[in-house]
């Protein structure tokens, strides 16, 4: 029997959709239902490597996470990739299909509905119900015609809408009651129920608000969200949530410095050390200098290599991390981060733009090759100093020279991974997720002085999920949206 389905679209991005859908994941599984999450379309640098040999949006792995199930390319069949000159990396089940500018993968949309439609018949299969994802706001009718990830897909699919707004940004009510204006009188009918979400204070003081809403759109009123602030310890899809306010750590033992450049990706390797007490983790935005008194400055992935490569340099960046080193500090460079410490960057082939070489930072004897090739696949194993650690890799590129005899780590399979600098204070790797495996991170620490870790990583994230649900079973009237389903 085909399994029931529901979708959640929201008002604007950053609304909290991924949130809602990974906390109900985690409550319906934790009531005993076959949950899987679906996102028929995607828009993130922020991926996941899956069981099957594929990526996704970060966020559809954390909601499969939620729903204790291993994640699948068929849990986000089209992911966009942004990257510079070139628009989008499109990604298909998994896999590289392609790149666009903004209006040819318009375009493009009829051609991929067949992937969702395939994925998705494949989770209503397996699952008791299916909870779907939109993408950015349900009121984008300039972008309606060929939707998959909106009300195209609903429609298509007969997929009933729960509407979510945000009331933390101001302005709710009108951006609930303004979608239902916008939207073609098909597309609305789609919508069953609304949620408000973050809301901090009374709740008594918004009850005339829920029913305004109510009564002007027809929608039934499904839940007044509390904020919920422990949100920002789980792994984030949005860069906006790297602007997030943080709060300071005092007396933190040692201070990371990461510069934040335009195509970051793959971001939420840096969440375990933020969340770790011990460790100040200070992210640094063009205009802004590196702070003089970090011990370790880390270089994140990047997906657009060589665009990132020159966004550092007018930054500044480089002059900065060049003073760092005098210092004495230490730099990290993860997967694109790697690939700009090297001498050169070659890109023969135009994967990121037009064919041509770019000189790197020249911090590790190294140079790189970017090809069509992608490594998608874990990897375990061992660092230079003996810790053992559990990640991925996930990149298009080859790097060797001779600085690579100095290996970073030891993969599982005897193979060589990193390099690194004589003095051992520059340091390459491509492997993703490192400091979310708490050997590892105690690793680091030690090398600072800095103590022992004071969480497990990967526990808390389970944690945070299980009172996520609580949340949302206290606030959210989730049998009657059971009964919303179809």
């Amino acid at each position: 029997m085909s399994a029931r389905a529901l979708m959640f679209q929201g008002t604007g991005s950053d609304v909290g959709k991924s949130l809602i859908v990974a906390g109900l994941a985690r409550a319906l599984h934790l009531r005993g239902l076959r949950v899987l999450p679906f996102k028929p379309q995607n828009m993130s640098n922020n991926a996941a490597v899956t069981a099957d040999g594929g990526e996704i949006g970060r966020a559809q792995a954390l909601q499969a996470r939620a729903a204790g199930v291993a994640p699948s390319v068929h849990m986000n069949p089209v992911l966009l990739k942004p990257q510079s000159e070139i628009g989008a990396q499109i990604v298909v089940q998994g896999r590289v299909y392609g790149k666009a500018k903004a209006a040819d993968y318009q375009a493009l949309k009829p051609d991929l509905m067949c992937f969702v439609q395939a994925s998705f018949a494949r989770l209503k299969a397996e699952a008791d119900i299916v909870l779907v994802e939109g993408a950015g706001s349900a009121a984008e009718v300039n972008l309606r015609e060929n939707d998959i990830a909106n009300m195209g897909f609903a429609r298509a699919f007969d997929v009933p809408i729960i509407l979510i707004g945000d009331i933390d940004r101001g302005g709710v009510i009108a951006s609930l009651v303004g979608t239902k204006a916008v939207l073609d009188a098909d597309d609305a009918k789609m919508i069953v129920g609304f949620l408000v979400n973050k809301f901090r204070g009374d709740p008594a003081l918004f009850a005339g608000g829920m029913t305004k809403i109510a009564e002007t759109t027809g929608w039934q009123a499904l839940g007044l969200i509390p904020f919920f602030a422990e949100a920002r310890a789980l792994p984030a899809e949005d860069a906006l949530a790297l602007d997030a306010a943080r709060t300071e750590k005092r007396g933190a033992a040692l201070k990371i410095a990461v510069p934040i450049l335009p195509h970051i990706a793959n971001f939420d390797d840096l969440d375990p050390l933020d969340a770790e007490p011990a460790i100040e983790l200070v992210r640094v935005r063009p205009g802004q200098a590196l702070p003089g008194d970090a011990a370790l400055m880390i270089l994140p992935g990047s997906k657009a290599t060589l665009s990132d490569l020159k966004a550092l340099r007018e930054a500044g960046f480089d002059i900065d991390i060049a003073a760092h080193l005098r210092r004495g500090g230490m730099l990290l460079g993860l997967c694109g981060g790697y690939q700009m410490l090297g001498r050169v960057l070659h890109d023969p082939d135009g994967i990121e733009g037009p064919p041509g070489t770019a000189q790197g930072l020249g911090l590790l004897d190294v140079e790189t090759t970017l090809s069509s090739e992608k490594r998608l696949e874990p990897a375990r194993g061992t660092t230079f100093d003996g810790a053992p650690f559990s990640g991925y890799e996930m990149h298009m590129g080859v790097t060797h020279g001779p600085d690579c005899v100095r290996t970073f780590a030891i993969l599982g399979t005897g193979t060589p991974e990193g390099a690194m600098s004589a003095d051992g204070r520059v340091i390459g790797t491509y492997v993703h997720g490192l400091f979310a495996d708490d050997r590892q991170r105690a690793a680091w620490l030690a090398r600072f002085a800095a103590g022992a870790p004071q969480i497990a990583y990967e526990a808390s994230v389970d944690e945070i999920l299980d009172r996520l649900a609580a949340h949302l079973e206290a606030h959210v009237d989730i049998d009657t949206m059971l009964t919303l389903s179809r």
